[in-house]
């Protein structure tokens, strides 16, 4: 007599949890300055993301940080087909001058 394996039923993840997720992956990335660029992105800005910015989003977290580093830094163009409003609000949010902090 055997037995029927049953696939675990799917649960529908909340927009709070796929937020805290897409977060934890920015930080998470490999390369420290990627974790800098799409953590420090991220914590401005996923919280107020509808659904579709949050797919656009984790297209990019999909993307090997190579070529999004590229794409920030100047060296590479962007793909047409993956500039959305979500890249070109990355892209202008690393490039932003920002003050240096130095430990005391």
């Amino acid at each position: 007599m055997g037995f029927v394996v049953k696939p675990f039923p799917m649960t529908k993840e909340t927009i709070e949890n796929r937020r805290k997720r897409l977060i934890f992956r920015s930080w998470h990335r490999g390369t420290r300055e990627m974790d800098l660029i799409m953590g420090s992105f991220a914590d401005a800005h996923v919280l107020s993301m509808d659904i579709p910015a949050l797919d656009h989003f984790e297209e990019l977290l999909n993307t090997p940080d190579p070529d999004v580093y590229d794409w920030i830094s100047g060296q590479k163009p962007v793909p047409a087909n993956l500039l959305t409003p979500v890249l070109a609000t990355l892209m202008e949010f690393a490039n932003k001058p920002r003050p240096i902090q130095i430990a005391t």
